[in-house]
């Protein structure tokens, strides 16, 4: 198995390791001797930490043994990693969920198995989708803490204004709205009905998307199926209809994500493939926007795909070599009881993972759509990223051949193959490396 040193080089180690150690002699003030203080990590900011932190001021408050020191750290995950291999671990961090393979192929976090069965956190509690992100090789090693599901977001005005009532059911459907709403004048595209490259954050998703997998759990990368090749061919349909150079220069004009010329908050894009946060970026930027959120539409010839949608979610882990684990574990405890979990998912405007929820989670929400969100994760087509350490890898090579498809500069098929060849080998490196140090009892 990797060791933490594998994940870092030993230069950014020490250089990293005497950041942290000043950031932890400045966030443990010894305002209480008394109590035990204990260290949690996230990667939230703004309003998302605010809302945590309430939930840390709450649990301070309730009790006078311990002592939650809170801190926002820039590049969290890869610091948590590098700290624990230095043996300075905080109590708690916050990780996304595709890290989470990474994480414990690293031996950097515990199973929480037997803390799970202790205190009650099971299946039963949880929404499917949410309690799938924290399993691993058929072990819970996180616990979660703000998920997230994406939808389909569509501009109501542009599509009535086309003649449409409704928005698409199927991939075949939206396909043919979209001709409608593109507008090409003078050879540039001037109003894009939908572009799989905006924002360009999933492009791994369209192969799931028509049914495909990336990978078959285990031993074998699935670029090359049916599924991704159609899903590939699909992407380049967009170049071939409306020009791959008038897209790139159609999207070279967007404005930044959070601004009012923000690609669908403007208007320039009529769909776009989005997450439960969407909502708060719209509200910020253009409140008047007139919209929708449905389920990705779904082949028309695979109706069992549909409701299907992508599933991640922020988790809470538990660093090996921390301090004060008894603590650490209690903190995690709390923070999965129904009020916590409330308070923080409805601060951060996301659903809560748990299946229970208060009437007042669901009548002050401020997503109109948050039932919809909570829905698809418990779909049986919700799909997350492949389990595995070399995801990050992966990705880009499919963003990679995302690119090299939407140019046109390779065919769906060659790029599919080319993938595939690409990443067999690195997933059987990996595996060997790993079965090496399991038998050496590394």
């Amino acid at each position: 198995m990797p060791k933490l040193s594998d994940f870092v080089t030993p230069i950014l180690l020490s250089l990293v390791t005497l950041a942290l150690i000043g950031t932890e002699l400045r966030s443990h003030p010894p305002d209480d001797p008394t109590r035990t203080h204990i260290a949690v990590w996230v990667g939230w900011s703004s309003f998302e930490f605010d809302a945590f932190k309430g939930v840390v001021d709450d649990f301070n408050k309730s009790q006078n043994k311990i002592f939650v020191d809170l801190l926002s750290v820039s590049g969290n995950s890869q610091k948590t990693l590098i700290s624990t291999a230095a043996g300075i671990p905080p109590e708690i961090s916050l990780i996304g969920g595709s890290e989470l393979p990474q994480f414990a192929d690293a031996g950097a976090i515990e199973q929480l198995d037997e803390i799970c069965k202790e205190n009650g956190l099971t299946d039963e509690k949880y929404v499917p989708g949410d309690w799938g992100v924290v399993h691993y090789q058929d072990h819970v090693y996180a616990l979660p803490a703000t998920p997230a599901t994406v939808a389909l977001h569509y501009n109501k005005d542009i599509l009535k204004a086309a003649g449409y009532d409704h928005p698409p059911e199927t991939i075949e459907e939206m396909d043919e709205m979209v001709n409608k709403i593109t507008k090409v004048k003078n050879g540039k595209v001037v109003m894009a009905g939908f572009l799989p490259g905006e924002p360009g954050w999933w492009n791994w998703c369209w192969g799931p998307y028509f049914g495909g997998q990336l990978w078959d759990g285990d031993s074998k990368i699935t670029m090359d199926s049916p599924e991704n090749l159609k899903a590939f061919q699909w992407v380049a349909s967009f170049s071939k209809r409306f020009g791959p150079g008038q897209i790139q220069a159609y999207r070279s004009g967007f404005g930044a994500f959070e601004s009012p010329q923000n690609a669908f908050m403007s208007g320039k894009v009529a769909m776009e493939v989005q997450g439960v946060w969407m909502n708060n970026f719209i509200q910020a930027a253009n409140p008047k926007l007139n919209w929708g959120a449905v389920p990705f539409p779904y082949p028309k010839d695979h109706p069992e795909l549909k409701g299907h949608t992508i599933i991640d979610q922020d988790i809470f882990v538990l660093l090996k070599g921390c301090k004060h684990r008894a603590e650490a574990i209690q903190f995690l405890v709390y923070c999965q009881q129904q009020g916590p979990m409330e308070k923080l998912c409805w601060g951060q405007k996301k659903s809560s993972p748990l299946r229970k929820k208060s009437d007042w989670f669901w009548k002050t929400h401020a997503n109109p759509y948050i039932k919809l969100f909570d829905d698809m994760a418990y779909s049986p087509n919700a799909f997350t990223t492949p389990k595995t350490a070399i995801w990050p890898q992966y990705q880009a090579e499919i963003t990679n051949a995302m690119d090299e498809v939407t140019l046109l500069q390779m065919t769906p098929e060659e790029a599919i193959k080319y993938v595939q060849a690409r990443m067999q080998p690195k997933l059987d490196l990996y595996r060997n490396r790993l079965e090496a140090r399991r038998k050496a009892g590394l």
